[in-house]
């Protein structure tokens, strides 16, 4: 029934005189469940439907939305997001210039074993309150809790080119973190993930993999040895990023800066620019032979992983950065034209009353040769930095400064003693042209962000990351006091 509406309205929105105009409808649906100590926290199933009209008309684009859903509403909407394009096509100094594209005709669902929407509660609480008991049993434990979150989106695309584009996603996954304290010391541990959960395109077959219950003795451990390590030592060092903190590398210093939206100025008033102006695109280095990015929206279990965008551009992988040298944008429609390419599919809406951006997919940092046992072998002295804590960046994605919950020691080729509070700073050129080695695939994770922000409104999208450790020489390590 539905389907049919919305071509019935694609239909109007052309014979009203509509250059382009496209209809997403979007189902989410979001369970979150999160214990604290010893009691639940939250417990929500969340379910969020509607759908956004985008209509091009006379160089100009209009927008408009709703979640009731009647001929009559849509009807409404349609004139709404015809009226804005109208307006603004009278203030415009460039007309926006939307390359046609060839009507696709596709129903396309992700893998999954088990449907996490059909495991109890009961199920998934008891597995967060065997990690919370394990991670308190301390009494220098303050703080333990555990969260899991489930998603499942469903959406149904058509534009006025023909194209009818469905599509259903499920994602599963969690984290924990527990928190040490002693006196005035405070100190805390993640798995496998900080801030919020890890997640995979995948069933609750996941959960089980991550497996809590097993990984918290060593971050109550590791937490509570942290009141009593000294601070990170201050100074230039070599680092060895773990394979999260590699993710989150890639995540501010390349994936953001290769949005053409930003690099056009599309951002600026919120999410910034871009160093990566195009006079750069195809010569600029941005890092060492050893660095090789690549977007890669067809990645199984990535977050950032789709058949189609929310333009009906097929989902694709491209290359970002190769052996060093810049070479790649992430790219829409509209944007594409400005380096005479077309767009390689990176539009996309986090929900139905958002319009779509240029959003990172999958941003991948390939694998090197050596595992990370080598790499660490083949280091006299530095860091293993592991679990991102903070970071800042400038609104260029140019100087940076992390700081992660705990540091190895490497000395001689082998792990030593563990640092508190470890931070370290650069700028992204610099830093990336000192990669010295990535480890290769044995030891490479697939991340999966939830909270990526970008657009006026914010939008949160879900992005990921395939990455391994990485080393970078001549870093600046610690705070000086």
């Amino acid at each position: 029934m539905k389907k049919n509406i919305l071509r019935a309205m694609i239909h109007k929105l052309k014979s009203k005189g509509a250059l382009y105009a496209d209809i997403r409808w979007v189902r989410k649906q979001h369970e979150n469940i999160s214990v604290f100590n010893r009691s639940v926290e939250n417990l929500s199933h969340h379910i969020d439907e509607g759908y956004g009209i985008r209509a091009l008309y006379n160089g100009a684009w209009g927008f408009a939305c709703g979640s009731v859903f009647s001929e009559k509403e849509i009807e409404k909407n349609i004139k709404l997001a015809l009226e804005i394009a109208r307006a603004s096509s009278t203030v415009n100094k460039i007309k926006a210039v939307f390359p046609s594209h060839p009507a696709s005709h596709i129903s396309h669902a992700s893998n999954y074993e088990i449907n996490p929407f059909e495991v109890s509660a009961e199920t998934k609480l008891h597995y967060l309150f065997r990690a919370n008991e394990i991670l308190l049993q301390s009494p220098k434990i303050k703080f333990a809790q555990s969260t899991l979150d489930f998603y499942k989106t469903d959406k149904f695309f058509v534009n006025t080119e023909g194209s009818e584009i469905e599509q259903s996603v499920i994602e599963s996954g969690g984290f924990f973190e527990v928190t040490a304290s002693e006196g005035s010391h405070i100190q805390k541990r993640s798995f496998p993930i900080s801030h919020h959960s890890q997640i995979r395109q995948s069933g609750y077959e996941y959960i089980k993999e991550l497996n809590f219950p097993a990984n918290a003795p060593r971050a109550r451990d590791e937490a509570i040895m942290l009141l009593g390590a000294p601070d990170c030592p201050v100074g230039k060092n070599t680092i060895i990023l773990d394979s999260y903190q590699t993710a989150l590398q890639v995540h501010e210093s390349c994936g953001h800066p290769v949005e053409l939206d930003r690099v056009l100025g599309a951002e600026l008033s919120y999410a910034g620019g871009s160093f990566l102006t195009i006079e750069k695109y195809g010569k600029f280095r941005y890092g060492s032979k050893h660095v090789n990015i690549n977007a890669d929206a067809t990645l199984p279990g990535g977050v950032g992983s789709f058949a189609y965008d929310d333009e009906g551009i097929k989902a694709q992988k491209i290359e970002l950065v190769k052996q060093g040298i810049f070479c790649g944008y992430l790219t829409s429609r509209e944007t594409a034209l400005a380096v005479k390419e077309e767009s390689n599919g990176c539009m996309r809406a986090d929900s139905w009353n958002h319009i779509p951006l240029i959003r990172m997919t999958n941003i991948n940092l390939e694998p090197g040769r050596p595992s990370l046992f080598e790499l660490i072998a083949d280091t006299k002295n530095g860091l293993y930095l592991c679990t991102n804590k903070s970071w800042s960046i400038d609104d260029l994605r140019l100087n940076f400064q992390f700081g992660t919950e705990i540091a190895w020691e490497i000395k001689n080729g082998k792990l030593g003693r563990a640092y508190k509070n470890p931070v370290y700073a650069s700028t992204t050129a610099y830093f990336w042209n000192n990669c010295s080695g990535v480890a290769n695939k044995d030891s490479a994770y697939l991340w999966g962000i939830p909270t990526c922000g970008k657009g006026e409104p914010g939008q949160a999208m879900h992005v990921g990351h395939l990455t391994s450790p990485a080393r970078f020489e001549k870093i600046t390590v610690g705070i000086k006091r």
